[in-house]
């Protein structure tokens, strides 16, 4: 049954058309790394909206779930010093808290 499937496989005009293709220069690294760079801009299109989400209902959320909000998100900013990304976070909260 293996032998069957990858005969027919191999038997595939197409298969062998994108084979070539592929051998030819048909799809290069650049063509990896430019879909690679759009999976990034859209994860971080996803996650800018989450975000956004979350702060216009920061005042509805109950005080433990803004602790933990609060919490993993000084957590997941490693490039900035713990303290500084604090008070950043909490001044971002705070002028943005009547929206």
């Amino acid at each position: 049954m293996a032998d069957d499937l990858k005969t027919s496989i191999t038997d595939n005009p197409l298969v062998r058309a994108l084979s070539r293709w592929e051998n030819e220069g048909g799809r290069t690294d650049a063509d990896q790394e430019k879909r690679a760079d759009l999976a990034k801009d859209e994860e971080a299109l996803i996650l800018q909206c989450l975000g956004a989400a979350v702060i216009s209902r920061w005042n509805k959320l109950p005080t433990e779930i803004q602790r933990e909000l609060f919490s993993g998100a000084v957590s997941i900013g490693a490039p900035l010093p713990t303290t500084d990304l604090k008070e950043q976070i909490a001044r971002f909260l705070h002028s943005h808290k009547d929206l």
